[in-house]
């Protein structure tokens, strides 16, 4: 069965640099869901825009997010009865650190909700948004297996990364 990867970019959207649109382009199975605000996002309207994705898939659905995408993931996750067949979480902000984009509503208080599905998340451990406590909490409430990156800040196009191939072997092998 083809598996339909539903990337799900963070606050301001991934910029062309970034692993997730060099996926996006590289990929044909790989789709960006995009959001009506990327710069004032609302977490009812983000998660209801991947709940109509994620019904549209014709075939098994997989779900990269990366920051802001990560907490959207995890409230979708708790709400929803569809099934995915699992999950790669990537550089999960957290919304009370000092760093957290003040424009979002709603993406907080922070689920505890196991998922479901099988998912991992990465984290580096020096990410301006999020610490390892935080990122190692978030793993253990939802279920998720942890890798530890090392020094790669907000794991973004700014990381030197760049089609981040590791990333990419994670999410095929899940």
């Amino acid at each position: 069965m083809k598996t339909e990867i539903l990337i799900l970019p963070g606050y301001g959207n991934s910029d062309s640099k970034h692993w997730q649109s060099l996926w996006e382009v590289n990929n044909p199975n790989f789709k960006r869901v995009n959001q009506t605000s990327w710069e004032q996002p609302i977490c009812s309207d983000w998660i209801a825009n991947l709940e109509e994705h994620v019904k549209q898939a014709s075939s098994e659905v997989k779900i990269v997010a990366h920051s802001l995408g990560c907490l959207l993931l995890a409230q979708w996750a708790a709400q929803t009865d569809l099934k995915i067949a699992g999950a790669l979480l990537v550089a999960v902000p957290d919304p009370d650190g000092k760093n957290f984009p003040q424009q979002t509503l709603g993406f907080s208080p922070i689920t505890k909700t196991t998922f479901d599905f099988p998912s991992i998340l990465v984290a580096s451990s020096n990410d301006p948004y999020s610490s390892m406590i935080f990122s190692k909490a978030c793993a253990n409430n939802w279920g998720c297996r942890l890798i530890e990156l090392g020094d790669y800040g907000h794991i973004n196009s700014s990381s030197g990364l760049d089609d981040w191939q590791q990333g990419l072997e994670i999410i095929t092998d899940l």
